[in-house]
């Protein structure tokens, strides 16, 4: 098979929502980071085989189609988009892989685009077998005869119950988390990756003054909860990623060098009423079928939707902190659905480069209790 490499990628500063992005659909935001990925990397359009978009909450339609054309992207490029919920980006950037891979295509972008602020509402026909009577509902349902608002929540408060996580353990990483971010953030670590659309400057979600005194003072999400709070679980975001894969025969042809070399990426399913759990399951899915160690791995990204996640990847992969989310995880930077995986591959180069690592791998807990997996090899240089 072709090898796959990565010539890099951009995100938008990500906004929260109804925040600085709220009247902006996601077509827009994709449409806005896609032109500039063009531009920075200089891509000849005539090149691109193919653009692979992941979207969980958008209206349908194929928005990714709807990004490309509304960038000026020329109508030949053919667009797809997918829905693995939260680990939507990791998805259509593994497909994107495969297409290289197999030979079909030389140049792809992948990612994704979301915005929670201009989500449509959507209610059941009448025709539903579950219709009641006009009621508007946001979540989509993910279990077998379970529906509910709550119910990305509830899987997380029931993860941390019966894995028996405390709330003082999740602290520690919510702080740890927007310690980081701002850290990064402050020495403009991660400027260079992002675009900046309608004015926006900055995520919209790091809070540097982050402290266990605030921490306490935010409430339960649930009725009668003990564990998921404001603090540990992340808000909702808008924003745009992508990242432009290529054969060997493009960098060839093209003169160009690549920041990473695609491994393998994987997915797995897990318990659907704990989604949560399934990061560690996808992680060790990508281990077990690349044959290395966690020991191997120079840099950990893992979408921090919930800081259970960080405190079950830990005790699953003890001793890896140091190389884990090293510029803070989603509890700051935020975790607009469908993109979240194309951000955190951005932060895993970076994080490679900084740190002069080899492997790094990208791991997402998805709704409906399926995780993803990517693994990366930095390209020497």
């Amino acid at each position: 098979m072709n090898h796959v490499y990565i010539l890099g990628g951009l995100r938008s500063y990500i906004g929260v929502k109804d925040g600085m992005y709220r009247h902006i659909p996601a077509e827009k935001l994709g449409a806005e980071v896609l032109r500039e990925v063009v531009s920075r990397f200089e891509l000849p359009t005539d090149a691109i085989d193919y653009i692979i978009g992941g979207n969980a909450v958008g209206g349908g339609g194929n928005i990714t189609r709807l990004a490309a054309l509304s960038a000026g992207f020329p109508e030949r490029i053919p667009a797809v988009t997918l829905d693995l919920q939260c680990g939507s980006a990791l998805e259509a950037i593994s497909a994107a892989a495969a297409k290289i891979e197999s030979g079909m295509a030389d140049l792809v972008i992948a990612g994704g685009m979301e915005s929670s602020s201009v989500q449509p509402y959507r209610m059941m026909s009448p025709n539903h077998p579950e219709y009641d009577g006009g009621k508007v509902y946001t979540v989509a349902q993910f279990v077998p005869g379970k529906r509910g608002e709550q119910v990305m929540l509830e899987g997380a408060e029931e993860t941390a119950i019966r894995e028996n996580v405390s709330k003082e353990e999740m602290d520690t990483w919510v702080l740890r988390s927007h310690k980081r971010a701002a850290q990064a953030r402050k020495e403009g670590i991660l400027e260079d990756i992002t675009v900046s659309i309608d004015g926006s400057s900055r995520d919209e979600g790091i809070r540097p003054t982050m402290s266990q005194r605030l921490i306490d003072r935010l409430p339960y999400l649930l009725p009668n909860g003990t564990k998921i709070t404001a603090a540990n679980a992340c808000l909702m975001h808008d924003g745009a990623a992508f990242v432009v894969l290529c054969s060997e025969r493009f960098l060839r042809e093209q003169g160009r060098k690549a920041e990473c070399r695609f491994r393998f990426g994987t997915a797995i399913g897990d318990d659907p009423m704990m989604s949560p759990k399934s990061a560690v399951s996808a992680a060790k899915a990508i281990l077990a079928k690349t044959g290395h160690s966690y020991q191997e791995i120079d840099a950990f990204e893992v979408n921090e939707a919930f800081a259970v996640i960080d405190v079950l990847f830990e005790r699953a992969f003890p001793g890896i902190e140091d190389r884990y989310n090293i510029w803070g995880g989603a509890l700051a930077f935020g975790h607009p659905y469908g993109v979240s995986g194309a951000m955190i591959l951005l932060h895993l180069m970076k994080a490679l480069e900084y740190k002069n690592g080899h492997l790094g791998m990208c791991c997402v807990a998805a709704a409906g209790g399926i995780g993803s997996s990517i693994l990366v090899e930095k390209v020497m240089k």
